[in-house]
């Protein structure tokens, strides 16, 4: 755990940001009213996570994988989103839900990520 925090600790903390944030009630903001705001911040969300892990990834290793990339900035961030919206439908008590729409914007957000990750570790090999 303490070699996760040591090479990834911006990471760690938006991971923990975002489970802080999808469990946590939301208020009423001006923002409220703007069309699907909440799939734009899910998607922002988990591009920043994937390009952070990406990132602090490339910048700790002199020899980045591709598989690594895939995995990490894309599959774990897409089951965490996943998991998220389940616990939001079935253990907040009606207080958020859990919604296919989210999930798909989280997945949105890491295959962004997961592209420009792809895009980083091929300039990285070639640097």
């Amino acid at each position: 755990m303490q070699h996760i925090l040591t090479r990834y600790p911006f990471s760690s903390i938006i991971i923990i940001g975002i489970w802080v944030l999808c469990f946590m009630n939301i208020p009423e903001s001006p923002l409220s009213d703007v069309r699907f705001i909440d799939k734009w911040t899910h998607s922002v969300m988990y591009l920043v996570l994937g390009l952070s892990i990406s990132l602090e990834y490339l910048r700790t290793t002199r020899h980045a994988r591709l598989r690594f990339i895939i995995i990490w900035v894309w599959l774990m961030p897409v089951l965490m989103g996943g998991l998220i919206e389940i616990l939001q439908a079935n253990c907040t008590g009606g207080r958020r839900s859990g919604e296919w729409l989210d999930f798909f914007a989280d997945a949105t957000g890491s295959t962004i990520a997961l592209l420009i990750g792809i895009l980083l570790v091929r300039y990285h090999a070639r640097a």
